[in-house]
């Protein structure tokens, strides 16, 4: 374009006042627009004549204005008309069913396994309806476990197979709670196993520790029906079959490698239980409702506190309280053990309240450590309990004493009025052993005499004689044949006297007596004693292990 001045002087005045007015709009165009382009940050000082810096504009070379033509007419302002793809609107599920339905994520399987369960459980309605209704407590909670970690939503109707969601089920190998934990397995997830509590029940750990290892076996695996498998039979029994099935150039699959029956028909179950919850009106099943929305809230504990108050603040039953928090044995809670416990959503804001402005004492119980090894009777007097109270408050079997370092509970006192600490809480155990000490005796059979009739002889079970022995119930015995028995040392022998053949028992007794190291007109051995004090230390210790496992399967 020419600039203004050089147009000639000749040219009319108006021509010339039109360059000028454009001249002078195309400089302030450039001034603003120079201000634009050098001073982009409005809250920086503007420079100063004597500031080193400012020289910097003058350095920065300038882009090329231009203009366009006065005779060029403008265009017209447009509107774009742009298209957005529609969103799609996710309505919140109606209820939890739906939110699982939504969830669902593994292969299907089909064949007759599957229709076998499927029959199964469809002509079992009561059945579906109460197992459904107990899982209306903790399925909210599970179904966000499993969201949250992103895994298949079948795994939340798990229980339903394991324990039809009861988390006090106990199966004949021992396994327990909702998810059904072995003992073992159980603590190699951190699910503590003793006389006060047992984590293998409680719902939030249990789940837990159930999702960490569905999430190992799957890790492994690579397959969520395989790592079901080995949830069910045992990660190295379905690595074994896997690695059979690969030397004979075999398949891997879950339908594919051998297995128990059980696990066989472990994933069709859960199939068939999908395919329920999936289109129940098919199966002629109708659900309960379940909100979508949280059954529980959790409540923190700092102080030990009786259950019965615990559920006199919170307005719940007793039966409730424990539905929720299945884990504990015990009418306290241990603060330092169990600093959670649950409460339906509601009462526990009302539990919270009115724990503020409670006066009274929070726990009537407290655990006793036994110093030495002694009776029930003995132990109840040092606490200020009757024998049988603390026989019933500990699941302490009859004929047994407590040893030394067993976690007992008792009332709390004076002198006792402390919340159990953490190491106690997390480690009880009851030790127990037998009050009578058993004496191995070996006895010589007469003249027809069968193992159970010698047994009623020596007044012991004729089952033990026969285990002790390695036979059958009712076998007959040689006469002089040798017979071991496992009998009470304050017993004696001479009881048997009274019996047919009284001075044949008698030289028998003696005979016994001698063996088992019980005093008698013989002298007996230096090595005799030895022998006999070393097998009544080995028959009490298997009778005390044995009890003891006993006394702790109890809930």
């Amino acid at each position: 374009m020419t600039p203004a001045s050089a147009l000639p002087s000749s040219a009319p005045a108006p021509s010339r006042r039109h360059h000028w007015w454009s001249t002078a709009a195309l400089a302030a165009g450039l001034f603003l627009s120079g201000c634009a382009t050098v001073y982009n940050d409005y809250n920086a000082p503007a420079p100063s004549a004597t500031d080193p810096s400012s020289n910097r504009a003058a350095n920065t070379p300038r882009l090329p204005s231009y203009r366009l033509p006065g005779d060029v007419p403008l265009s017209d302002i447009g509107v774009a008309s742009t298209s957005v793809p529609p969103v799609a609107l996710l309505a919140a599920p109606a209820d939890l069913w739906e939110r699982i339905r939504r969830g669902f994520a593994m292969n299907d399987l089909d064949g007759d396994l599957v229709r076998d369960q499927e029959r199964w459980y469809a002509t079992r309605p009561d059945y579906i309806q109460r197992m459904t209704e107990r899982s209306s407590r903790y399925l909210f909670h599970i179904v966000e476990e499993i969201e949250r970690r992103n895994m298949p939503m079948e795994l939340a109707l798990l229980p339903f197979i394991e324990s039809a969601f009861n988390p006090q089920a106990v199966s004949s190998a021992r396994a327990a709670g909702m998810w059904q934990f072995m003992p073992a397995t159980g603590q190699s997830f951190d699910l503590k196993q003793n006389v006060f509590r047992d984590d293998r029940r409680d719902v939030l750990a249990s789940t837990r520790a159930a999702l960490d290892y569905l999430q190992q076996l799957h890790g492994r695996f690579g397959d969520w029906h395989l790592a079901l498998a080995a949830y069910n039979w045992g990660q190295g029994n379905v690595n074994r079959a896997i690695t059979q099935n690969k030397r004979q150039g075999l398949p891997t699959g879950y339908t594919d490698i051998n297995m128990p029956l059980e696990t066989r028909t472990y994933v069709p179950k859960l199939q068939a239980v999908k395919n329920i919850m999936a289109r129940p009106q098919a199966f002629n099943t109708t659900l309960p409702l379940i909100g979508n929305h949280p059954f529980f809230d959790t409540v923190t504990l700092d102080r030990d506190i009786d259950v019965a108050v615990i559920a006199r603040l919170a307005e719940v039953s007793e039966a409730d309280f424990r539905a929720l928090n299945p884990s504990l044995k015990q009418p306290v809670v241990m603060a330092s053990g169990t600093p959670n416990v649950l409460l339906p959503w509601d009462n526990a804001v009302i539990f919270q309240t009115k724990l503020q402005s409670h006066n009274g004492p929070l726990a009537s119980w407290t655990a006793w450590v036994v110093p030495t090894t002694m009776t029930v009777a003995q132990a109840a007097s040092r606490v200020g309990m009757s024998e049988a109270e603390l026989r019933d408050v500990n699941n302490i079997p009859p004929s047994m004493s407590v040893r030394a370092g067993s976690s007992l509970l008792v009332p709390r006192t004076g002198q006792r009025n402390t919340d159990v600490p953490l190491h106690v809480a997390d480690n009880a155990q009851l030790s127990l052993q037998p009050d009578i000490v058993l004496r191995r005796s070996v006895v010589k059979a007469r003249k027809g005499d069968t193992l159970a009739r010698l047994a009623q002889r020596y007044n012991v079970s004729a089952v033990s004689v026969a285990g002790w022995n390695k036979l059958a119930v009712n076998a007959a015995l040689k006469p002089g044949q040798q017979v071991t028995l496992m009998l009470p040392k304050r017993v004696s022998l001479a009881a048997s006297a009274g019996a047919p053949g009284k001075k044949a028992a008698a030289s028998g007794t003696r005979k016994v007596a001698k063996s088992a190291g019980q005093p008698t007109k013989t002298k007996v051995s230096a090595v005799a004693k030895k022998k006999t004090t070393k097998a009544v230390a080995s028959s009490g210790a298997k009778t005390r292990v044995a009890s003891s496992a006993k006394a702790d399967r109890k809930p």
